[in-house]
């Protein structure tokens, strides 16, 4: 895969910041499943070279799909709209000076145009911390740094009326592109704020390694809602990652119904004493999907709290991965940490795996962790049959009900209505699989 990053555009920072990732990835190793942080998964199947990197743009009068449409309706009034299409983006934002969205692309420098670094910035440096929050774990998050097409900053100021809320969609339509969304959300001291974002596509077989970066300032309040609507033969390998900074509090949330393989790390830093961070996450795979979700919840500063609850559901031969590790670091004395993956596998051919870890440096912590992996439920299933329920709604209503334990703490609640929704067509889809195979066998 190309890394020149300079035909990208944007200002003269940007570009040498591109220039510079991509120099690093010419010289980093590519992930493999013998890594821990990478264990079952299927990087091992990967090929980079599939894909081809797109560009960046405008994308006045993008169509979004009638999906998207109706999941949008259901949000209420927004304070801000951004529409990034293969990398081409639109802005739409209302009267309020103390929210702000904008491209760090920006226009005042023509694709293909190099300029001088440093000329976005004084004294050389970049305007934008890209990459501060997130690091570079791995090398698809330094390729993401070199050809992230379109950048996208949200700032909630301290003066942002509370619950003002942004929504980010990114929609993918073009056939073997690589798309590399990256969106950086500041909440400053005070602020309180909501972030929606949608990482979307057409059946189309591309690849997404989008890279989220949520810093939240000192007792600030920030809500993120992430939902993934990927087409079957997509792949995403994603980043999120947050810090949270004295007595401030982020919930994150993560609905995952998409992809072929789709892979998502959450890395949440509590870096500030009394820092809070929730942590909730979604899934459902069918067919031959892979999720494949990561989690580490990062104790730094004393007396801060993390609460994390993961439950996914599997059917047909999908096969889902939870690996997720509280680290408590030397001085995070007080610390309060719990960590919950439940996993729901409704057939012999799906599967589940779920590895939670601790790691604690520091004495006068409170830290727990839980994980199960198992079918529905007999007793559950046998209470609704005795009151007559048919069996296979008996096992629809466990399942919908087991996730829906999560979908009730989503920040965005607009979004919990068409969720449910689309939850139960996936279900649907699945048990109708799943019957034509057993008819498919009993002939």
């Amino acid at each position: 895969m190309p890394t020149t990053s300079h035909v990208l555009g944007g200002p003269g920072w940007l570009i040498t910041a591109r220039a510079r990732a991509a120099a690093r990835f010419e010289q980093a190793e590519l992930p493999t499943s013998a890594e821990e942080i990478w264990r079952y998964s299927r990087i091992d199947d990967f090929e980079l070279d599939r894909y081809t990197p797109v560009g960046g743009g405008d994308a006045t009068g993008a169509v979004l799909p009638d999906q998207l449409v109706e999941l949008i309706a259901g949000l209420g009034e927004l304070t801000a709209v951004a529409v990034v299409r293969d990398g081409h983006v639109t802005i739409t934002q209302s009267d309020d000076d103390a929210v702000t969205v904008e491209t760090a692309a920006g226009t005042d420098t023509p694709a293909g145009t190099d300029t001088p670094a440093g000329t976005a910035g004084p004294n050389g440096t970049e305007p934008w911390p890209i990459g501060e929050v997130s690091g570079e774990p791995d090398a698809y998050v330094t390729l993401n740094a070199a050809l992230a097409a379109a950048p996208l900053r949200i700032r909630f100021g301290g003066a942002a009326a509370p619950g003002a809320t942004v929504l980010v969609v990114h929609w993918v339509d073009a056939d073997g592109a690589a798309v590399f969304p990256r969106l950086l959300v500041h909440a400053e001291a005070g602020a309180d704020g909501s972030v929606i974002e949608v990482v979307a596509s057409g059946d189309v077989a591309s690849l997404v390694a989008p890279v989220t970066e949520l810093d939240v300032g000192d007792a600030a309040q920030l809500r993120y809602t992430n939902v993934q609507l990927l087409g079957p033969r997509m792949w995403q390998l994603g980043l999120q990652a947050s810090r949270v900074g004295r007595d401030a509090t982020m919930t994150s949330a993560s609905v995952a119904l998409g992809g072929d393989y789709a892979r998502v790390r959450t890395d949440s830093a509590l870096v500030g004493k009394g820092a809070s961070g929730r942590l909730l996450a979604v899934w459902f795979g069918a067919g031959a999907q892979m999720p494949d979700l990561r989690t580490v919840q990062d104790h730094r500063a004393p007396k801060t709290t993390s609460d994390l609850v993961f439950k996914g559901a599997v059917a047909n031969q999908s096969h889902s991965v939870y690996t997720g590790l509280i680290r408590v670091e030397k001085g995070a004395a007080g610390t309060n940490a719990m960590q919950t993956n439940r996993n729901l596998v409704l057939g012999e051919g799906a599967h589940a795996d779920s590895v939670p870890n601790l790691e604690i440096e520091d004495n006068d912590v409170r830290c727990s962790h839980a994980s199960a992996v198992g079918p529905v439920d007999d007793d559950q299933r046998f209470y609704l049959e005795s009151r007559g329920v048919p069996t296979d709604i008996a096992n629809r209503l466990i399942t919908l009900g087991f996730l829906d334990d999560v979908l009730t703490r989503v920040p965005a609640a607009g979004v919990v209505p068409w969720l449910r929704l689309e939850l139960a067509r996936k279900l649907e889809a699945a048990e109708a699989a799943e019957a034509a195979e057993a008819a498919e066998v009993a002939r």
